[in-house]
């Protein structure tokens, strides 16, 4: 039996409507009739319904999904980064660094113990500001920068995307796209738009779309982006800013989380004469992931809005996480050392990636472009839930393409963490690999 939904105004129409999920009448996820034939139903002017369902949608209760019509908002977690939790298998899927390759805090972290810092003071480190101005202006110069400081890329994203956005304003993602980014937009009640991604990064038709779909942000991963390991050509970024030249006061968020461990060149999307941006550059793939910093370089204007959710006496980050970042950063040792890890990922990727395709297996060729990043993205020629099934079987747990889809359509493909693999392990997978793709092609013929 549907639930039944009362009133004859808008205000009463969403009331009932909150009551019904206040009393667990509706769940999450679940969607509300259409306007049409709620209605009709209730023998009111269906502008009274979209008024209704607009409150409902302001208040977080219900999000609309286009032709898919408005649902519950689910608030379900989505997949997280990280080891699985109570597997005895062998995880594959974590999407780590190697903690090997992180270098030692200790020395540092005795230089940069001094005066305590109190309310009212600047609240970005001196050291930091002048290492992190030269770091992104280099490669956005032709605007006029303004840093401010985060606790990581996802608090970065978030507390952009909410300074610019309201509910159900619609951004448009990347498709696969990283899981945080998922829950960031799914919890701040937005709509996202699907650009799909290829060999080269976001695809200019995908952007084009979303534009004329009415994005008022994009979220774009300029190098070695997760899961698909792609970055961005010259040509590639050259077009996408052509189709954003003609939406200046669009939010475009650069997340350039690989930075310093990337094999390939920054290319920014971002036009000359763009109004709103912000490039984000966190340190926790090459400092570690508790190291929960970034810096954001933007236009003014959201550097001043941004500012403002930072403000010293509510959410500034430490000045000793600062002052520890920018010993680190500034130290040859260490940069050496970042500079080693990042040609060990992309090595260790490549081989991979050939020894795959020793065992017959059509994954990507072992350019530098499919090899950047923590993971490979593997395609598998039967669903990716049947391959990965297979795989358990022998031992090892993959990370599924559909974490990381923003369609429902179901996955052929495989992220898998790799790099820390020592030859033989990486042998073994390879073959188990490609052993379970047969026994999942076979399962489905």
């Amino acid at each position: 039996m549907e639930p039944r939904i009362t009133g004859s105004t808008a205000v009463e129409i969403a009331e009932s409507i909150r009551e019904l999920h206040d009393h667990g009448r509706i769940a999450a996820g679940d969607p509300l009739p259409p306007v049409r034939t709620l209605a009709e139903r209730l023998t009111v002017n269906r502008n009274t319904v979209v008024s209704a369902y607009r409150q409902l949608v302001q208040a977080g209760i219900a999000q609309t999904h286009g032709r898919g019509g408005t649902r519950i908002v689910d608030h379900t977690r989505t997949p997280q980064e990280g080891f699985a939790a109570d597997s005895v298998l062998r995880d594959v899927g974590t999407g780590n660094p190697d903690p090997r390759l992180i270098p030692d805090p200790s020395a540092a972290l005795t230089a940069v113990v001094g005066r305590p810092v109190l309310y009212g003071e600047p609240v970005i480190d001196e050291a930091l500001e002048e290492w992190a101005r030269d770091w992104t202006s280099r490669d956005l110069p032709a605007h006029d920068l303004r840093l401010t400081v985060t606790s990581g890329a996802v608090d970065a994203v978030e507390r952009l995307l909410a300074q610019a956005l309201t509910r159900d304003d619609a951004v448009a993602l990347e498709d696969p796209c990283w899981l945080a980014g998922i829950q960031t937009a799914r919890l701040g009640g937005y709509r996202t738009i699907p650009v799909p991604v290829d060999e080269h990064g976001m695809t200019v038709e995908g952007l084009q779309e979303a534009m004329d779909a009415g994005a008022r942000a994009v979220i774009c991963t300029p190098r070695a982006q997760n899961p698909t390991g792609a970055s961005l050509s010259t040509e590639r970024a050259a077009a996408l800013r052509d189709v954003l030249r003609a939406h200046p006061y669009a939010l475009v968020i650069e997340d350039d989380h690989f930075s310093l461990l990337s094999q390939q060149r920054f290319h920014s999307i971002v036009p000359p004469d763009h109004r709103r941006f912000a490039l984000v550059r966190s340190v926790s793939k090459f400092l570690g992931p508790d190291m929960c910093l970034a810096v954001v370089a933007s236009d003014p204007t959201t550097a001043e809005r941004l500012s403002l959710r930072l403000s010293p006496g509510t959410t500034w980050v430490s000045h000793l996480l600062q002052r520890l970042a920018a010993a680190l950063l500034a130290d040859p040792d260490v940069r050496a050392q970042i500079d080693a890890a990042g040609r060990h990922y992309a090595q260790r990727n490549a081989a991979f990636l050939d020894r795959l395709a020793a065992h017959g297996h059509d994954a990507p060729a072992p350019v530098a472009a499919s090899s950047d990043g923590l993971n490979v993205w593997i395609r598998t020629p039967a669903p990716a839930r049947d391959v990965g099934e297979q795989l358990m079987r022998r031992g090892w747990l993959a990370r599924l393409g559909d974490d990381f889809a923003l369609t429902d359509a179901a996955s052929h493909h495989l992220r898998l963490t790799v790099h820390d693999l020592d030859d033989a392990d990486a042998d073994q997978l390879a073959a188990d690999l490609s052993a379970a793709v047969t026994a999942a092609v076979s399962k489905v013929g």
